[in-house]
């Protein structure tokens, strides 16, 4: 199978490429996805606010809408022991693996968490009570996503986490996914996905309790229902479609940069963006992509996915790459430069992840190291993190005068507070001194 895609590479030189530059930007901006799904937010606004008027009805109703599978309320949780069964019939070799995983990401959770650490007195830091989280559904699983997820919410304190993935395998959830949540002791496990599952957690219904925080990537439809509900629950960030940013040099090994930019482009929808100041490198990239691509068992979608969404750019100068790389803010970015891989990676500023040097493809991160894969996408890296543990607790400011303080900071507080017109505020303070 041959397959060309001259046409991702870009050069500086070339006529039109700020053009070209300002739409590839546009392609992976939050602004224009929000402008122009304008009609799809609307959608998903109305299943939200249905969700809520009317509950475990219509989240039945739009699962067989969209799903094709009648379920009754009291089907939507997956019973205890199927998950109990799951696990006892996972494979042996496998469940070892997940277990090394699961250290890995406990760890790194923990060593970063700041809710047991802070001895001010000012403040307290609780864990949040209930937490959804979103696994996306395929007929793959995703054990990835559960364990980045579900792990940092339990080194914080989380108590009750719940899951929903939508019924795409058999009418229900992939048996991996089932039998990792009783690994880690989930035991709230229902299959509905959508716009529809999202709302359930955050209203509540007749069967579904509902969340203090809902986190996890998806489809459009997710986020943007995530983005309806935040308010009523708090939210992670705008986690989905994937991209990866490589920012390198001529050091750089191109087969593995064009390894790197599909197994992004492999999601389908995703991304792979590479930005270098080295014309060769750019050529022999897009060679191993005509190379590489062809070999995978998801070709065509690797393929779609490059022409629809990705790119080779050649820049003039390594800090016209660094510019642009900072302004792009992707959700993955690789900083593949060789011995300048460093000194690149101190430069940039905005990205949900940075993976540095050629040994740290974004699949240690995906899997492995620690770090959690749900990141924010569409440039929000800019205002939007990464989760981690420290994302579900919350801080509660604590204030303790003595009367003699009090007196001391009397004056200026009457003050102020005369100066907002709010003269029940200034008495609250000198009826206390009188």
């Amino acid at each position: 199978m041959q397959m060309r895609f001259d046409e991702l590479l870009m050069t500086a030189s070339a006529p039109g490429f700020e053009t070209t530059m300002r739409r590839l930007r546009r392609e992976h901006s939050m602004s224009a996805f929000l402008q122009d799904r304008a009609e799809l937010a609307e959608t998903v606004r109305q299943i939200v606010a249905d969700v809520g008027r009317r509950g475990d009805a219509a989240v039945s109703e739009y699962t067989e809408r969209f799903d094709k599978i009648a379920l009754r309320p009291e089907q939507f949780r997956i019973p205890a022991e199927a998950l109990k069964t799951a696990h006892s019939q996972m494979d042996a070799t496998l469940l070892a693996t997940l277990r090394k995983a699961i250290a890995n990401i406990t760890a790194y959770q923990s060593e970063i968490f700041i809710g047991d650490k802070n001895t001010h007195p000012g403040i307290r830091y609780t864990p949040l009570r209930r937490v959804g989280l979103c696994i996306p559904g395929a007929s793959a699983p995703l054990p990835s996503t559960v364990m980045m997820t579900a792990i940092p919410a339990q080194v914080a304190g989380v108590k009750e986490l719940v899951v929903i993935s939508p019924p795409r395998w058999q009418g229900g959830i992939h048996p991996v996914i089932l039998g990792l949540c009783f690994e880690l002791g989930i035991t709230e496990v229902y299959r509905l996905g959508g716009a529809q599952a999202v709302a359930a957690l955050a209203w509540g219904t007749e069967t579904i309790a509902k969340v203090d925080k809902i986190v996890g990537p998806g489809h459009d439809v997710v986020q943007l229902a995530k983005k309806e509900v935040f308010g009523l629950v708090d939210m992670d960030s705008f986690a989905g479609p994937s991209d990866v940013l490589i920012v390198a040099n001529e050091q750089a090994n191109p087969a593995w940069v064009a390894a790197d930019m599909l197994s992004q482009a492999e999601h389908d929808p995703g991304a792979g963006i590479v930005v270098t100041d080295s014309p060769a490198l750019a050529r022999a990239v897009l060679a191993e992509l005509e190379k590489q691509t062809p070999q995978l068992d998801r070709a065509e979608a690797a393929a779609r996915c490059l022409k629809a969404y990705s790119g080779i750019v050649v820049f003039d100068t390594m800090d016209a790459v660094i510019d642009w790389a900072n302004d792009f803010a992707a959700e993955h970015l690789q900083v593949q430069c060789g011995s300048d891989s460093r000194a690149v990676a101190a430069r940039l500023t905005n990205a949900g992840a940075l993976f540095i040097g050629p040994y740290t493809p974004v699949a240690v991160g995906d899997y492995w190291a620690g770090p959690s894969h749900t990141l924010p996408t569409r440039q929000s890296s800019k205002y939007f993190s990464a989760v981690t543990s420290n994302d579900f607790v919350k801080s509660t400011s604590i204030l303790e005068y003595s009367r003699d303080r009090l007196a001391g900071a009397a004056d200026d507080i009457v003050r102020l507070a005369s100066v907002e017109g709010l003269d029940a505020h200034a008495k609250s303070v000198q009826q206390r001194l009188e």
